[in-house]
């Protein structure tokens, strides 16, 4: 069964009652509920996937799992869900809770090994973006991935932004003619400076655990939607630039990051960085012709666009058509691949397309580093990355 949780979770426990009984009465013969289980603790997502979770009956959590007893008890605490679903590694908790997916909180680093030990065990697995911090890494879950015949996708909030999927639909539908450039925006103020927590903070400004800072933390994100409106194409180049604006808050890794992807007819600008004023995850679209931004407002993140149209003599603001369901939800895209009704394949979540985003990742980190641009497409071509 889905357990509820208290504080702020306490609201949504009330509409999983109650959605629990309704299923009862007039869905008996749906199907069993998705079994699932979350493999680490230390990704502050984790809160946002547990504060969602009782508006998703056909979703059961039977186990989480993380190395940390203090971290364990800390969730424990804070969901009232029963000791006996937490344990200690993973291993064990696949062994008596048998989930059909895992939702994967660990470090970015940390994602290879969660799917090393569910893989084999037919286990499928979504992990949060993005996919890996090397390429060595997300071509060994992209092999793990084959060889057992289980989906691993890559959940980004983004996905699920009704003003993404219409913006894309009217350059698909030639409203502003051929793409031309294509300009991202994301991030926010400082991991430090909102407040995440501390075990979220630790990996986030660890090279190594998170690839980067905020050009992998942030960048990905534009990265993502750059591969899937260039239909996965790669891009000829790969140019970024990497600051420490606040070396004293973060020595290790760079707090901005601006990534310049050269296309054959077409340029994409990805700026992700914690030092906005505001967050932010909004993105241009200019064809040849006109124009389509999305607009980000925090009570409404996705919701809305400023379009001027081929032939229009002004913009305008429109309220984005919601996505429909599966391709909604992270957790109704995941239950509807599982089930064999959605075949995640050049879409924004699909193994493919993410290998795509950590080869650019892995460009630009070098790019950034050397100064230099990386012909990323040549270097693929040639098998040398």
């Amino acid at each position: 069964m889905i357990l509820s949780v208290p504080n702020r979770f306490v609201l949504a426990a009330s509409l999983l009652a109650a959605t629990l009984s309704f299923s009862a009465s007039s869905e008996a013969q749906a199907a069993p509920p998705l079994r699932v289980a979350i493999v680490g603790l230390v990704h502050g997502h984790v809160q946002g996937f547990l504060g969602k979770l009782a508006a998703h009956p056909e979703i059961t959590l039977v186990g989480v799992s993380d190395p940390d007893p203090a971290l364990r008890q800390k969730y424990i605490a804070k969901t009232h869900l029963p000791g006996s679903m937490f344990f200690a590694t993973e291993a064990e908790m696949l062994k008596r809770t048998q989930p059909q997916a895992i939702l994967v909180y660990t470090s970015i680093a940390g994602h290879r090994a969660a799917i090393e030990e569910a893989a084999p065990l037919h286990i499928a697995a979504m992990v949060e973006k993005p996919l890996a911090t090397t390429v060595e890494d997300a071509l060994a879950i992209q092999a793990l991935s084959e060889r057992y015949n289980v989906p691993v996708l890559t959940n980004y909030e983004t996905t699920w932004y009704n003003s993404n999927t219409a913006a894309v639909k009217m350059l698909e539908e030639g409203k502003i003619g051929e793409l031309r450039k294509l300009v991202v925006h994301d991030g926010h103020e400082g991991p430090k400076e909102i407040g995440v927590d501390p075990e979220f903070l630790s990996w986030l400004t660890d090279p190594k655990q998170n690839g980067a800072g905020a050009l992998f933390d942030f960048g990905c994100y534009g990265v993502d939607l750059a591969t899937w409106i260039l239909h996965g194409e790669l891009p000829i180049s790969v140019t970024a630039v990497t600051l420490q604006i606040k070396p004293k808050i973060y020595p290790n890794v760079d707090d901005d990051s601006t990534v310049v992807l050269t296309y054959p007819h077409a340029q994409a600008i990805l700026q992700g960085s914690w030092n906005w004023p505001f967050a932010r995850k909004d993105m241009e679209i200019y064809g040849a012709t006109g124009y389509v931004d999305t607009v980000y407002e925090d009570a409404a993140p996705g919701a809305k666009l400023r379009a001027r149209l081929t032939g229009e003599k002004a913009e305008h603001v429109e309220t984005a058509p919601p996505l429909q369901a599966p391709q909604n939800d992270s957790l109704n895209y995941l239950a509807a691949v599982l089930a064999g009704t959605v075949k995640p394949l050049h879409d924004l979540n699909s193994l493919d397309t993410n290998i795509t985003v950590v080869r650019i990742l892995d460009a630009a980190r070098r790019s950034a580093q050397s100064g230099k641009t990386i012909y990323l497409a040549r270097e693929v071509a040639a098998g040398t990355k």
